[in-house]
């Protein structure tokens, strides 16, 4: 069984795990060690077994928290599938016709022949200027 030396609170211990495991421990002493650090910052000195104590119970004060914050997760998530799937088994909307009214032939030469009106006179004016 492989041992791991570990530091909490600026303090090291030896501790034991199983083969494989080393780094998820090194990982959950670097959690513990944060909050032991935070700890001492505000604290001072303190026993370790306190120290330990307090640390831990402020990570498990985090843990149930995010546990709190997973739960209502799941619970919006399976809201949401069980919509989608309601919204998936009903039949798609029928399309909506829309009419687009179309601009009559006599005004669109009547644009035309103002268009080329404008374009005359333009052509007056800078012929003399």
């Amino acid at each position: 069984m492989p041992q791991v030396e570990i530091s909490i609170g600026g303090r090291s211990f030896e501790v034991a795990c199983q083969a494989g495991e080393e780094q998820f421990l090194q990982s959950a002493a670097a959690l513990l060690d944060s909050e032991a650090s935070h700890l001492a910052d505000q604290m001072g000195r303190m026993p370790e077994a306190r120290m330990l104590l307090m640390a831990g119970l402020m990570l498990a004060d985090k843990t149930v928290g995010m546990d709190s914050k997973l739960s209502k997760a799941q619970t919006e998530v399976e809201a949401l599938r069980k919509e989608l799937k309601n919204l998936r088994s009903q039949p798609a909307p029928t399309p909506e016709r829309i009419e687009v009214p179309v601009v009559p032939a006599s005004v669109t030469e009547a644009l035309a022949e103002i268009a080329a009106r404008a374009e005359a006179l333009a052509d007056q004016v800078d012929g003399q200027g």
